[in-house]
């Protein structure tokens, strides 16, 4: 008996050393005593208790249970290098979309953010995500970035979905102009059945801040933006950031950043990110921008001129890849570029000056329009998903043009308005102009009535937009126009082209304020700023409505 005993005794030791080491070992393990026994142990265990059946303290030993998790130890030891497989979305508005990873593992994506998939990979594994089911409602073309790869000994989480609307190639972002303002005055007024730029509002600006800070996404336009205009990796945005323009085209092409093909956007483009939140700081005379407010996102690095370098706080000029077809000032060669500072478009000298550069990347179909003539006297956009009238109207001022529109009834439409200034930017042609094509800067489909300008030479007008261009007290007396014609100025004594036909300013809504005037043999005209802006109330006027 003594020695059936201190058989007993020395199997249950040996049962308790062997699976003591699983309790300390994986995530994974049940409250059952014998997880992750060791497999080399209890081969002899079974023979040495089927001599002691008959005592009753072998039922204390669970030797069964034993073996049936032995069978699953290698397995469960296995989970030390288990791999979750998760993906970062942004830009989603749909429903409905679906993901797989290698045609099983199904997850459904109802949010932005990071999503992780159920299933757990190994080391040595292959992933392979794929798009089972698009968006709808809206519909959406999402397009996977790093989305394949092996798995290696940690989690993965570089997988990106990016989202955008697929209804309309050319979303025009609004404007982000949330104050109605009085026209006399310049102050803050109520909006409600007014027609100006804040009384509308559709695709609000939306971006997201992806790849570490260095990039940024626009969830309205399907375009990926680099986040910041330090293109020397410096840390300090200021003149050594600066290029000309055909170096920003090389600097943009060679960019190696998260694996996107980069481009210097063009000027349609770059339009897509000004914001008329901004105020333009032109009359400051200060040296702080701290208080100051840009014309672009605050997701993006803030540039202004750099001013221990002797430029001006507005000399925030961005470079585009869009070059105007005639010349500006004294036959200078022309690209049009974003002032993201003072928040206009103008043309500036393709050598000579240096600009900050953003390279975008994605959408390559924005910016291209699909004009149809309608039959009556409408044309539709089906990229902008906008309804324009063909013919141009004749306006007193701006707060006539806002009239006009909110009270016509062409093609029995009762919903027309005075478009914003990016969506009146949205149909200018810039592969023409009156110097090159004698036209407007605007597809031939539609009708521009030609003007006598101030110079005496024929010439095409500027159209008013909806949009009030606010100064950096936060008074809102200038509004916004689109130059389908020559954007005059008159400078060092000559009337000029100085900033070409597609050109975006500003001036009095109802009046010129304290501007010079002259006369140069062929009427009395307003000028103002350092290039001698020509100053007119009597735009004209071409309304739009959503289809």
């Amino acid at each position: 008996m003594k020695i059936r005993y201190l058989m007993i005794a020395l199997l249950s030791i040996s049962l308790t050393a062997c699976l003591a080491p699983a309790d300390e070992d994986s995530d994974n393990a049940d409250n059952s005593t014998d997880t992750e026994s060791s497999t080399s142990t209890q081969t002899q265990t079974g023979t040495d208790t089927e001599t002691s059946t008959n005592t009753d303290t072998q039922t204390n030993t669970s030797t069964q249970t034993g073996t049936s998790t032995q069978t699953s130890t290698g397995t469960e030891t296995q989970t030390s290098t288990d791999v979750s497989l998760s993906i970062t979305v942004s830009g989603l508005f749909g429903s409905g979309l679906m993901l797989s990873n290698n045609s099983t593992d199904s997850l459904s994506i109802t949010e932005n953010g990071v999503a992780t998939f159920d299933g757990l990979l190994q080391d040595g594994d292959a992933f392979n995500i794929t798009i089972d089911q698009q968006p709808e409602s809206p519909t959406q073309s999402c397009v996977l970035q790093y989305g394949s790869g092996i798995a290696g000994s940690t989690d993965i989480d570089t997988p990106k979905l990016t989202c955008v609307w697929t209804v309309v190639d050319y979303r025009i972002v609004d404007t982000n102009q949330t104050n109605c303002y009085n026209s006399g005055n310049g102050e803050v007024t109520t909006c409600i059945g007014i027609g100006v730029d804040a009384h509308y509002s559709s695709s609000p600006p939306s971006y997201n801040v992806t790849d570490n800070g260095e990039t940024i996404t626009d969830s309205n336009t399907g375009l990926v933006w680099t986040q910041s205009p330090d293109t020397d990796n410096n840390g300090t945005v200021d003149y050594s950031d600066k290029m000309s323009q055909s170096d920003a085209v090389s600097y943009c092409a060679d960019l190696d950043l998260a694996g996107y093909q980069w481009r210097l956007p063009s000027i349609k483009e770059a339009y897509s990110l000004i914001q008329f939140s901004g105020e333009d700081p032109s009359s400051y005379t200060g040296t702080d921008t701290s208080t100051l407010t840009l014309f672009i996102d605050e997701d993006f690095e803030k540039a202004f001129g750099d001013q221990t370098a002797g430029e001006r706080i507005i000399d925030g000029q961005y470079a585009s890849s869009t070059i105007y077809v005639s010349t500006t000032m004294n036959g200078d060669n022309t690209m049009f570029g974003v002032n993201f500072v003072d928040g206009r478009i103008k043309g500036y000298p393709t050598t000579g000056n240096v600009y900050y550069v953003l390279c975008v990347a994605g959408n390559t179909k924005y910016g291209i329009n699909n004009f149809v003539d309608n039959g009556d006297n409408t044309i539709s956009d089906s990229a902008t998903n906008l309804m324009w009238h063909k013919n141009d109207t004749a306006s007193s001022d701006w707060d006539d043009a806002i009239t006009l529109c909110e009270s016509d009834t062409t093609a029995n439409h009762d919903d027309w308005r005075l478009p914003d200034v990016k969506e009146l930017h949205s149909i200018v042609d810039y592969s023409r102009s009156p110097d090159t094509t004698s036209s407007a800067a605007i597809d031939p489909i539609f009708n521009a009535t030609a003007i006598t300008n101030e110079a005496g030479v024929t010439d095409y007008g500027y159209y008013w937009a909806s949009t009030t261009h606010v100064d950096y007290d936060g008074l809102g007396r200038n509004g916004t126009y689109i130059s389908f014609g020559e954007a005059l100025g008159y400078f060092n004594g000559q009337m000029m082209d100085v900033h070409g036909a597609g050109a975006q300013r500003s001036n009095g809504k109802k009046g010129f304020g304290s501007s010079s005037s002259t006369d140069i043999g062929f009427g009395s005209f307003y000028y103002h700023g350092p290039q001698g802006d020509i100053l007119r109330l009597d735009n004209k006027v071409r309304c739009v409505r959503s289809m």
